[in-house]
This record gives structure tokens, sequence and C-alpha cells, in this order.
């Protein structure tokens, strides 16, 4: 029998960007109450992105179950939209696929590659710059606004009040004082870095790791150009504030 090629339709591999949920618990009351801590206060933080659920954290406590139509109700709520599992145990697949996932064993998470060694002359330092151009903004933010530069880097020319919240996935510059929250690196970028020509922040943040206003700024930085980023130190990665004048 001769098949004819098909003119309506082709079946190719293709490559699907995903984000990876790490679930670390099967208490989803207080994974509810963390994600609104996380995320509460950022509504656009995801946009409909395809999402894999990583049980593999969970394997050594028991063979706890998971109410996995509450979690795909959870997840969906902050615009996330799961479609593979994997790491689990037999049973919690299984639950998995009758709640409508599909094995994702083959999903790998990104990891930093680390610079080959050499004995040759370092080289210059790396740049890593935004995918997209970065957003900016040029007037003051006032208490309660917010601006999240998603994929990019963020620019503010004007000053951002406290009370006011700037948020990107890569740097963020403030050309001004900076009196609000600033959050850098918000999908994990441990590169990005905050910049600021005056540093009075309520809040500021890299890539998860926080620093309040309860713990005062140090005098050395208090009100000058600045640049925060992340450094690896014996008890793990910590902000470290630089003057840069």
């Amino acid at each position: 029998m001769t098949v004819a090629t098909p003119t309506t339709f082709e079946i190719k591999s293709a490559n699907f960007p995903l984000v990876a949920l790490l679930l670390k618990s099967t208490d989803l009351t207080a994974l509810a109450r963390e994600m609104t801590l996380r995320f509460g206060d950022i509504p656009d933080f995801f946009d409909q992105d395809a999402l894999v659920i990583d049980l593999s954290p969970l394997q050594g406590q028991g063979a706890a179950d998971i109410d996995f139509p509450a979690l795909l109700d959870l997840l969906g709520s902050y615009r996330l939209v799961p479609i593979a599992v994997k790491g689990g145990h037999p049973a919690q697949m299984a639950a998995a696929r009758k709640a409508g996932l599909v094995p994702g064993n083959d999903a790998h998470l990104l990891t930093p590659r680390p610079a080959p060694a050499s004995s040759e002359q370092p080289q210059e330092p790396q740049v890593h710059a935004a995918p997209l151009g970065a957003l900016v903004i040029d007037k003051p933010l006032r208490s309660g606004q917010q601006v999240y530069a998603r994929g990019r880097d963020l620019v503010v020319l004007a000053m951002v009040n406290a009370g006011a919240e700037v948020i990107a996935d890569g740097h963020i510059h403030v050309y001004a004082p900076l009196r609000g929250r600033a959050i850098a690196g918000a999908r994990g970028n441990t590169e990005a870095r905050i910049f600021a020509l005056a540093l009075e922040a309520e809040l500021l943040s890299i890539a998860g790791i926080y620093r309040t206003s309860e713990n005062p700024l140090p005098p050395e930085v208090t009100g000058h150009p600045t640049q925060v980023r992340l450094v690896e130190g014996p008890d793990g990665e910590k902000l470290v504030m630089t003057p840069m004048l």
C-alpha cells in the first residue's frame, strides 16, 4: 500500500522551555503560605509558564501521598501550567498521571557551567547581558507602586520612594535614591546585582537572599552610590554591599 506524505501536518522533535518546582514537602498548606509570601504581591511573575514538578527532594521522607488536584489548583492560581512530573516513587507517579501529568524524567534542571581550569592569564570578567533590552522607568515610583522587569534588567532614572518596589529577573540600576524595596535576580539569577546612586532601601534581595530594614545598612553605604551582589561564604551565599565611589 502506498502512503502519501501528509499535506496537513508534520511531526517533529522540539525543545520546550520549562520551569521546575522542586517539591520539598507534601504540606500544601505550608506551600500555599510560602508561595503567597514569595509571589503574592507579584501577580505577573509567571505568565502561563509550563512547569515540571520534581518530586526528587521528597524521596527518603517516606511514602507520603500528594494531593495532586489540590497542588495543580494552587500552582494554577499563580499562572503556572503544570504539565509533567519527575522523580517520584511509583505510587506518586501513578497519582500524578491520574491527575493529568505526564512523566518528565528526561527533563533536566539547568545548572551553571563551571569555568575551565587554565594556566593562562585571567580573562576579562564576563558580561551577563539581559535577554531583552532593559526596561527603563523615568518617573518617580510612589509608595504602593511596583515595577517588574520580566526576563530583563530594570533601569530607574528617578527616586524609588519608601513603600515602592522594583523587581527584575536581571540587574537593577537606580540612578536616584533607592528608598523602597529592590528584588534582583527574581527567578534565581545569582549573578544579578543592584546598583543605586543613594542606597537607603527598606529591603534588598538577590535570587531569594534577603536583607530587610530590621538589619540596618552599613554606614559606609547608607545614602551613597553602592552595588549589591551575592558572595559565597562559609555559611552560604550572602548579600555584600560595596561603595562605588
